[in-house]
């Protein structure tokens, strides 16, 4: 179990946390939810200890262990894969690099022999002796095998690496584990292989994620950040999401009723204070206006884009014909021979293990690249508005938002433009920022503006939940699910495709399948 007493953390002047006290215990997984910037990853670093709050304390029972997914990709460059893994479990890593040490002496004391038995026992009771295979384990079910585990940790990809550190966090029972985004970077394998991990884990777990199917999978609770306080609300990400909703509706509601309830006493005073005969009545009324409670509901640090695509004119019946698409990057070939048509109303969702080949694919459809070979061609009633993986292009301007939306807008006039980005969160000043100094999803919301303005019929997407928070994430998937155009899309979320795509193309070089299925369907197909 782990547990705060009165945690509370200012940054800049901002507070983050104010007097946080909750509690995490055993044989649960905790979802920590919040909007970007509300100290999901801070409060992390607070519970392991790396951050040191400006009040209260870390509470933990003596002698047990927490363990953390390591956002460091390079911290382990020069040890061995499997030796990494080992290393999550400090002590047992020091009580094996000890006895082998002393093994390793020449001269072997009596001295010796005595600390060798002790760290002997020290060892057999953390489970050393299963310690390489446990770890080598845990390494196959996330895609490592075993002609990696010598392998230097410099010598591994990004990806990989990723897998390494994630069963690093989960090796040897931990007491507590604390995982910020562990399904980064992880293929569909590799997460279900971590989603049966966390479902069994017997002990405490804390996740932040952006990824809601995840989270339903694997919480058994959500912590909700919000407020500068953490809730704890039992059950998944979809309940917590349906209750607190109910629960802010029904604030809203009592607000609304009380302050129709004291229109109508302030009507009534006003109307016989001065009666004699109804004074008594307008004093009874006041005295009930006076103890009548109007609640200020507190402010969220959560905000919803609004998220609306409509096409400007009905696509006809042939949409898009693709014949035989070969492309060659830097010597490998990304698409080879690629053939498909799309439906009018399609909602394709591209998979691949090669992320380039979708990128290269959608940049040549969107008419930004030239195939080596091959044609493609649109109907003549289409419009397409393309959402590309690398928008850094579309921001090297000195323009503020303002000027930089116009350009996409049929409509120039400012208020016009104003209230478009204020629906996407931009309101007042944030209009005035210079487009080259955005974030990463503040430029996804810029291009999200974009695509709506055009009223394109044909949308072509790569990546949108790329730097987005949950909120958001929320909005663009049910946008996408309301638009009655089509779709060729790409993404990593696993809810958000199964929402959203009704056919399932995917590209090993060629397209290797292509069904009209939904996403879980292909995957019960596929994944073995």
């Amino acid at each position: 179990m782990i547990s705060t007493d009165n945690v509370s953390l200012s940054f800049g002047g901002r507070k983050l946390f104010d007097e946080v006290n909750v509690k995490f215990t055993p044989g649960n997984c905790y979802g920590l939810i919040g909007a970007n910037g509300a100290g999901k990853s801070t409060f992390v670093k607070i519970l392991s200890g790396e951050l040191e709050p400006q009040t209260g304390t870390v509470n933990m029972e003596p002698g047990q262990r927490l363990s953390v997914l390591k956002q460091d990709h390079f911290a382990f460059d020069e040890y061995p894969v499997l030796q990494t893994v080992i290393m999550g479990n400090e002590r047992l890593f020091q009580v094996m690099k000890e006895k082998d040490s002393i093994y390793a002496k020449e001269d072997f004391s009596d001295e010796d022999g005595i600390r060798a038995s002790e760290l002997e026992a020290d060892f057999a009771e953390m489970n050393g002796w299963e310690a390489e295979s446990d770890a080598g384990i845990m390494l196959a079910g996330l895609g490592i095998g075993t002609e990696y585990h010598d392998k230097l940790m410099g010598d591994l990809t990004g990806s990989e690496k990723v897998k390494v550190l994630l069963a690093q966090a989960l090796f040897g029972q931990p007491d507590v584990i604390l995982l910020d985004e562990p399904t980064n970077h992880l293929d569909i394998k590799a997460i279900r292989w971590l989603e049966d991990f966390l479902m069994n884990f017997k002990n405490t777990v804390i996740v932040v994620s952006h990824d809601r199917h995840f989270l339903n999978k694997v919480c058994t609770h959500i912590a909700d950040l919000d407020f500068k306080k953490i809730t704890v609300y039992a059950g998944n990400y979809d309940f917590w999401k349906t209750s607190s909703e109910l629960a802010q509706r029904l604030r809203n509601d009592e607000n609304k009723k009380a302050e129709q309830k004291a229109a109508e006493l302030k009507a009534f005073i006003q109307r016989f204070s001065a009666n004699a005969s109804k004074s008594k009545q307008a004093t009874a009324r006041q005295k009930q206006l006076d103890k009548l409670q109007i609640g200020d509901l507190p402010r969220t640090s959560r905000k919803y884009p609004f998220v609306d695509f409509k096409p400007k004119r009905e696509a006809g019946k042939e949409m898009l014909k693709v014949e035989g698409l070969t492309k060659t990057i830097d010597g490998v070939k990304v698409l080879d021979n690629v053939r498909f048509h799309i439906d009018k109303g399609d909602k394709a969702v591209f998979l691949s293990d090669n992320s380039l080949a979708v990128t290269t694919l959608f940049n040549i459809l969107a008419g930004e690249e030239e195939p080596d070979s091959g044609t493609y061609e649109w109907g003549v009633t289409t419009t397409q508005s393309y959402f590309p993986a690398d928008n850094t292009e579309y921001f090297d301007t000195d323009d503020d938002l303002v000027n930089w939306l116009r350009q996409y807008s049929e409509d120039k006039d400012e208020t016009f433009v104003r209230g478009f980005l204020g629906k996407m969160l931009f309101s007042g000043e944030e209009a005035k920022k210079k487009a080259r100094v955005l974030s990463g999803g503040e430029k996804v919301r810029c291009m999200l503006s974009k695509m709506m303005l055009s009223g394109a019929n044909v949308l072509i997407i790569d990546g949108p939940t790329d730097h987005l928070d949950l909120e958001s994430i929320v909005a663009v998937n049910e946008g996408l699910t309301r638009f009655k155009g089509t779709i060729l899309f790409t993404t990593h979320d696993h809810e958000f495709i199964q929402t959203v795509a009704d056919r399932v193309i995917v590209l090993d070089g060629q397209v290797s399948y292509d069904k009209k299925t939904t996403y879980d369907e292909y995957l019960d197909e596929t994944i073995k």
